[in-house]
């Protein structure tokens, strides 16, 4: 052990440095790395497959809030070094609010709130009803089997979120094939680069070109922002990426959940049973399901912090998982088990702070909708297929099922 990495802690040895690969898991099992971490204590090291040196990570679901929540770590900071990570590729973009700090992340966020809030999910509800109905028609025309990440986990999420964004009907599969590639870990950094740069040159043509619009999109919001001085036009940019890129989780969430409902009888009962229950059962699942791949951006330390008598010293990257903090059996009483009567229920899965998910009400308004109308339509819904032999995501940042075919 280094004398630099004893100066990290105050009074103890410094934890071993894990390595942590990206596996490939099958289904929704939780990943037997992050179990281990969990099980070491309440801060490890880790090292994941891409970037340079170690960095901390916090499980317990205290220490993620209060982490999250503490102008002490930077996420503007990440941006400027290549901190140990999962993604090949790493270039963050100006404006982005993943990487924005206060006070610049509510600077950003203020053009584009009023399109996510409670009462313009509201208003956005029957329109997005009506989009998923006719989805629906149309598996009930065709009759069973039918794929339902094909047939409308997938396309309906993009569909409203290009509703919402302001994407052209002609642009929009151009648009998807884009964000499914930039959320992939296969394909390289060269196949990453491409689609992002394919990506951000669009929405910086869009925002141009809506710079005196007159509509409620979050481009032409973007556009009068720009135009008005409020964000200049590369913030624009990037803080439109990560929204566009957003419905990819509502699909492979979904997928998660609805695989969880086809493959628990009990589960599937309570749904149908106790409709007026089912936010709760929602809950629940959101907590349960591991929606990603090891852990999402870093953040780093500003000044020496102590936690749990540890020293993170200035400058040393930190990561949470919101994953591991969902399965705090501090705070979820039997955490590995699927309570649909859980309450309270704190869970982080859209996040925690001011880096808590801007489109929140949204995915959980289209999860809602989904779930809801492929239950109340399609009697009877079950696997066509045996449970093992659903097809799962591979190499991806965002886990879920590739294909879940069903019957009714």
């Amino acid at each position: 052990m280094t004398t630099e990495e004893i100066g990290t802690l105050t009074g103890q040895a410094a934890p071993p440095v894990r390595d942590w690969p990206a596996l490939d898991l099958e289904g929704t099992d939780f990943d037997p790395v992050l179990a281990e971490l969990m099980r070491e204590g309440p801060l490890t090291r880790i090292r994941l497959p891409y970037g340079d040196g170690w960095a901390w990570l916090a499980t317990r679901h205290e220490d993620v809030r209060a982490i999250t929540n503490d102008p002490r770590f930077s996420r503007t900071e990440v941006a400027r070094r290549q901190v140990t990570r999962l993604a090949p590729h790493f270039k963050p973009r100006p404006g982005s609010l993943a990487f924005a700090d206060q006070p610049d992340h509510n600077r950003l966020r203020k053009p584009v709130a009023g399109v996510f809030t409670q009462g313009a999910m509201k208003r956005l509800r029957p329109r997005a009803q009506e989009i998923l109905d006719d989805m629906v028609d149309g598996i009930v025309r065709d009759g069973p089997p039918a794929d339902l990440v094909e047939r409308v986990l997938e396309p309906f999420p993009i569909v409203v979120v290009s509703e919402v964004m302001g994407v052209p009907a002609a642009d929009r599969e151009r648009v998807h094939a884009w964000t499914r590639q930039i959320i992939s870990t296969s394909g390289g950094a060269d196949a990453a680069d491409r689609a992002k740069n394919g990506l951000y040159d669009w929405i910086t043509e869009t925002v141009r070109a809506r710079a005196h619009g007159i509509g409620d999109d979050v481009y032409t919001l973007l556009g009068g922002a720009v135009a008005q001085g409020g964000i200049s036009e590369e913030e624009a940019v990037g803080l439109a990426g990560p929204l566009q890129i957003g419905g990819e989780a509502v699909t492979h969430n979904c997928g998660q959940m609805l695989f969880l409902m086809l493959t628990r009888p009990e589960l599937m009962d309570r749904m149908r049973d106790r409709p007026e229950a089912r936010d709760t059962v929602l809950d629940e699942l959101l907590r349960y399901i591991p929606h990603r791949s090891t852990v999402g951006l870093a953040r780093i330390a500003l000044e020496d912090v102590e936690l749990h008598g540890v020293r993170i010293a200035a400058g040393e990257p930190v990561y949470v998982s919101y994953l591991a903090a969902n399965r705090d059996p501090d705070v979820f009483p039997d955490p590995d088990r699927i309570d649909p009567d859980r309450t309270p229920n704190p869970h982080l899965a859209f996040g925690n702070g001011s880096h808590y998910c801007t489109g929140a009400v949204l995915g959980r308004l289209l999860t809602e909708l989904l779930i809801n109308t492929l239950l109340d339509r399609l009697p009877g819904l079950r696997l066509a297929v045996p449970a093992d032999e659903v097809a799962w995501r591979r190499k991806t940042m965002i886990r879920g099922p590739q294909t879940l075919p069903v019957s009714w």
